[in-house]
């Protein structure tokens, strides 16, 4: 005799499975938990319980940490070339073609300014979508320039750094953008005015090796990647084991690389206080707080 019985499956019919429209859930790669994706975005694309942040573009920095109404964009002139006519795999022309459609930007950085939290401030965003937020000519210029109108207009500067590195497709005109920017910055200094990096997911090579890390307070995003090459490079280059997460912000706040990691829903408030204790005056606007500023 059988020990035991053949299971009695349930012949009740559950009926047709409801089809869930695309985009209404977003997976979080920290938990693995499903968010509302309406909820997540009201949340500047952060995930609450688990605090993952999602990367975001450019346009979308300078809304959360400007006032209201109060961005100028400005060097919209400047376009993108080909001095080396690459082709070899692809063509650049045909690259820079196809990330203006994909992102809705014309470069990989948009600079202007603005006032956060009621302080004026120059400021410059990149957008790892556009080819990376690869460092060329023209996003050179702009963090260029953004940082030469803190000299011009007496205001503190803010960039919102997040790049791959410089652009291949440029050559050694790519590799420049490193020197201009941190030549700049050196300008910035001798005219006493503050300047303040924040580096996000993911803060890598040229970006890092200059203007990246020269602010005077240097803040990061939880989890963002921060280094100058990859895991793999590094370890076939030393052939050593590499410690876990040694390119984390976490990581580098323990050694004393950055200053401060800030979640994301708070940076406005924080790069303000900075901002303040620096010696810069606010003027308060009537939608100066965050758009979704953390309870």
């Amino acid at each position: 005799m059988a020990l035991f019985g053949k299971p009695k499956y349930s012949t009740m019919s559950l009926g047709k499975k409801r089809d869930i429209p695309a985009n209404v859930f977003t997976k979080c790669p920290l938990s693995g938990s499903l968010v509302f994706t309406k909820e997540l975005e009201k949340d500047c694309m952060v995930v609450s319980c688990s605090g993952y942040h999602f990367p975001i573009g450019a346009r979308d920095r300078m809304r959360l940490l400007l006032d209201e109404g109060t961005f100028v964009e400005m060097d919209t002139e400047l376009q993108t070339v080909d001095p080396l006519e690459f082709t070899v795999p692809a063509s650049y022309v045909g690259k820079i073609a196809e990330n203006r459609k994909k992102t809705g930007l014309d470069e990989a950085a948009i600079g202007g300014t603005g006032k956060l939290d009621g302080i004026d401030i120059s400021i410059a965003a990149m957008d790892f979508r556009f080819l990376g937020g690869s460092m060329g000519s023209v996003v050179g210029e702009r963090i260029g320039r953004a940082i030469g109108r803190g000299v011009s207009m007496g205001v503190p500067v803010v960039i919102v750094c997040a790049s791959g590195g410089a652009r291949m497709y440029e050559g050694m005109l790519s590799l420049m953008q490193m020197a201009k920017s941190a030549a700049a910055l050196a300008r910035l200094r001798d005219a006493c005015q503050p300047y303040v990096a924040v580096l996000t997911n993911p803060t890598m090579a040229g970006a890092i090796a200059s203007f990246a890390s020269l602010g005077d307070i240097i803040l990061a995003e939880p989890g963002a990647l921060i280094g100058f090459a990859g895991p793999r490079v590094i370890r076939e280059t030393t052939r050593q084991e590499l410690p876990d997460g040694f390119q984390t912000s976490e990581f580098l706040l323990e050694r004393g690389l950055i200053d401060q990691i800030v979640d994301r829903r708070e940076l406005k408030g924080r790069i303000g206080t900075f901002l303040r204790a620096f010696g810069a005056k606010s003027k308060k606007t009537k939608s100066s707080s965050s758009p979704c500023a953390k309870n």
